[in-house]
């Protein structure tokens, strides 16, 4: 059946099955950015430890639908270097990971799941970022209700690299 509805999340753990699909997850979504001509992720770049350190320092979760891992993301409770200091009114979502195997809709449920995760921690804001140079996922996420809010013009990434994003944000409840 392919209703993402049927998907079962789970958090991630630290074993070496899930930290194998969540490399996997992705280096196939950064395969999938190049071939579009998306300048954004690169295959190789994150590794388990990346993952690892990730669940150390907030959530990873997994979506399967038929006992196959088709998508995960991360959850922050803070994010410094796109958003400041801020009050902890919100959940910050980063890297929605689908596979190309996985039902329609799968994203948009997993959004929603990070969302009803978030409510569930009593707070009242879910927050991401996406590269300035992608309009195709701006516009994903303003079409699943979230609202530009502004722009990060020098977020700095791993070793050191400086590139802008679009902050956007979406009330809860």
């Amino acid at each position: 059946m392919n209703d993402p509805m049927d998907l079962v999340f789970r958090l991630a753990s630290d074993c070496d099955g899930d930290l194998t699909a969540l490399v996997g997850l992705y280096d196939g979504a950064a395969r999938w950015m190049l071939e579009q001509g998306v300048d954004q992720w690169k295959p190789g770049e994150k590794g388990a430890d990346h993952f690892r350190l990730r669940m150390k320092e907030g959530e990873v979760w997994l979506a399967e639908h038929e006992q196959t891992v088709v998508g995960a993301w991360e959850l922050w409770w803070e994010d410094i270097p796109a958003w400041g200091v801020r009050e902890p009114v919100a959940g910050y979502v980063h890297r929605l990971m689908v596979s190309r195997g996985a039902p329609a809709g799968t994203g948009r449920a997993l959004l929603a799941a990070a969302e009803d995760r978030i409510a569930g921690c009593g707070r009242t804001w879910s927050r991401l970022d996406c590269v300035s140079s992608n309009p195709r996922l701006r516009a994903y996420y303003e079409s699943a209700g979230y609202t530009v809010v502004g722009e990060q013009p020098f977020k700095e990434g791993a070793g050191g690299s400086r590139y802008g994003v679009t902050l956007l944000e979406k009330r809860l409840g």
